[in-house]
């Protein structure tokens, strides 16, 4: 029976000029039974006021994605990167021994919107990196981050991969974890399973041989996430 992790039940955060969901424990929030799933340990849902953002801050040992789905954001580093990550773009930042950066909303006039996202990398001590891109999406499921960089997607330094699930009203797809663990979050629209109804926010996890078959009952972005097993 697949794990499900309601939206609702995330942690909330309200800086004011930021509004924050996390569906495990991150910063002030903390919840035992919600410390990650495999490598996969941060999915925050962040709403950034305009103008306002993350001052510079350091990281170390994480592959981190941050997926914009709306506005875009203004991103500087301690290695001279600055860009701009507007939405649909995805970016990854492998922090490796060591990385200072900034993130800020772009606009000043409206909101930004992204997942940010933190994955555990294979090995520690690794160079920084950092890349972004915008991938067309190709059929329903889409590589956005893998080992290998297939299909053009953003080559992340763990034995695990990112994709962008996409689906018409009443379209379906099967998920299956075969001998890894599978995690769906449910960006935007609606789904249901043989058992489950999901919504935005919500998500399901999978372990080890585990499938589950998801129809959309509204248009449905999600990402999912096949991680190694434990």
């Amino acid at each position: 029976m697949p794990s499900i992790r309601r939206g609702s039940e995330r942690g909330q955060v309200n800086l004011g000029w930021l509004q924050s969901l996390h569906t495990f424990s991150f910063g002030h929030y903390y919840d035992p039974e919600h410390m990650g799933f495999s490598v996969l340990r941060v999915i925050n849902d962040d709403t950034v006021a305009p103008g306002m953002g993350f001052d510079t801050h350091g990281h170390r040992d994480m592959e981190i994605i941050s997926y914009v789905l709306q506005g875009a954001l203004e991103h500087k580093d301690s290695k001279g990167n600055h860009h701009i990550i507007p939405a649909g773009e995805v970016q990854l930042m492998s922090a490796g021994t060591g990385i200072a950066h900034s993130e800020y909303n772009y606009f000043a006039t409206e909101p930004t919107r992204f997942l940010q996202i933190w994955i555990r990398p294979g090995s520690k001590g690794l160079s920084p990196g950092y890349a972004q891109a915008k991938i067309k999406q190709e059929g329903p499921l889409t590589p956005l981050a893998t080992p290998d960089g297939q299909y053009g997607s953003l080559v992340i330094h763990q034995d695990a991969s990112l994709y962008r699930l996409k689906l018409s009203e009443g379209e379906t797809y099967t998920l299956n974890a075969d001998n890894r663990w599978g995690y769906l979050h449910l960006v935007e629209g609606s789904a249901q399973t043989a058992e489950i109804w999901l919504k935005p926010g919500d998500a399901m996890g999978l372990t080890a041989q585990e499938s589950a078959t998801v129809t959309a009952t509204a248009p449905l972005e999600a990402l999912w996430f096949e991680l190694p097993p434990g």
